[in-house]
């Protein structure tokens, strides 16, 4: 430390004043001396007991929305400080709307406080923030600098406490992306398979060969003293499998792949919302592993109230890296999906091997279609597909769409 620079020379005048019989000089030494020490003792128990929280009004948000970070420094023992410098690290895509904060290394900026904090004092600021682009943001870690009164020494203390930001895509009707839900979803509805439900049970009837053991209704059976078997409510129950590529070669429009994935994140998040109103179950899967995700990322099939949180949560977490392509993890899940589901693929640049697979699976009797996202917009089949149904989201849509949560400048 620089203050003991200053100490060690005092020391040494001190030592020449006296051998010289300077008593001034002396005193004056001594005089810095004492100060010296004081800001030393000082220094050393500034930190002490300082506490330093960071909240965040809401740690789950839709695109566009704001929310408020609020630091808090405590400073809970009987010595002032007269500067406390609080350096906390925050995401440079979540903007500002009150103070300054200076770019360190990519995508990260720090936000400086500084300010006196009396003893057994709280100081509390609040800045707002918006939301303006999809992800998952950590905030932190946070150093927290202070020091004697007149500035010889410094001490610093990091708070290695993370807190995490999750921003849902942007939701926007199918029509503005150039799908038309009532044809993507009517054919959907015309292939539902209808079940029993083994909960609600309607009645019993008299037992035919053939019948399930386990379905037979043993008191009535008893009662009656001949076989009878459990007649169950039937009850129609659609999934909609849906699997996103996160890879994209290429972007035909505005060259930018983190845009057209973008364009697909948005594009399965808006889909999921329609399907889950129209009353289908929604299961969600994503070729890549992400930073909270156990596995491949994957939303188990549901209707209920709570899916499209649990949809939009996953999609928020979506990166740039692919994992396995997609076509390798259709394969791998097809056999688990939910018997009778539709599988819709989200791709930018479907490979022959996925349209392979998805040919395969149409073969099988599975309802299968693939939106593809980004291209011209055209009627009928994508080239090589085999009469696969296909839905465009062509460029002059997907342009709009990227425009409007501020993509263009990337």
């Amino acid at each position: 430390m620089r203050g003991d620079y200053w100490l060690l020379i005092a020391v040494l005048i001190l030592i020449i004043s006296l051998a010289l019989h300077q008593v001034a000089l002396a005193l004056i030494c001594l005089l810095f001396l004492l100060t010296g020490g004081v800001s030393r003792l000082w220094n050393r128990f500034c930190l002490h007991r300082v506490e330093f929280r960071r909240r965040l009004s809401h740690n789950q948000v839709f695109f566009g929305e704001e929310i408020v970070l609020e630091i808090e420094v405590a400073n809970r023992k009987p010595l002032p400080l007269p500067w406390l410098q609080i350096e906390d690290e925050l995401p440079e895509k979540v903007g500002l709307l009150k103070g300054k904060a200076e770019a360190t290394i990519e995508d990260r900026v720090v936000l400086t406080n500084i300010f006196p904090i009396n003893m057994y004092h709280r100081v509390k600021r609040r800045f707002p923030m918006r939301c303006s682009q999809r992800g998952v943001f950590t905030f932190g870690p946070a150093r927290v600098r202070s020091g004697d009164l007149f500035g010889f020494f410094r001490r610093e203390k990091q708070f290695d406490r993370l807190d995490y930001l999750l921003v849902y895509p942007r939701l926007v009707p199918l029509e503005k992306l150039g799908i038309p839900s009532r044809q993507l979803f009517g054919d959907i509805r015309l292939k539902r398979h209808l079940f029993q439900d083994p909960v609600l049970t309607a009645g019993v009837r008299d037992y035919f060969p053939g019948d399930s053991l386990k379905r037979i209704h043993w008191k009535s059976t008893a009662r009656l003293g001949r076989l009878q078997t459990k007649v169950y409510e039937p009850t129609t129950t659609v999934d909609i499998s849906l699997f996103l590529d996160v890879r994209t070669l290429k972007a035909p429009l505005w060259g930018s792949v983190y845009q057209l994935q973008e364009l697909g994140i948005i594009a399965a998040a808006s889909i999921s919302q329609h399907a889950l109103k129209a009353g289908f179950g929604v299961g969600l899967h994503v070729n890549q592993v992400t930073r909270f995700s156990r596995g491949l990322l994957k939303v188990p099939h549901s209707g209920h109230p709570d899916q499209l949180r649990h949809i939009l949560e996953a999609l928020a977490q979506v990166h740039q890296s692919e994992t396995i392509p997609v076509a390798r993890y259709i394969r791998q899940e097809a056999p688990n999906l939910p018997f009778g589901s539709t599988l819709l693929v989200i791709a930018a640049e479907p490979s022959e091997e996925l349209l392979a697979v998805l040919l395969d699976l149409k073969r099988v009797g599975r309802s299968v279609a693939l939106v593809k996202v980004g291209g011209q917009s055209k009627e009928g089949t994508e080239p090589g597909a085999g009469g696969l149904k296909v839905y465009y989201i062509s460029d002059d849509v997907a342009w709009d769409v990227v425009k409007a949560i501020g993509l263009t400048e990337k």
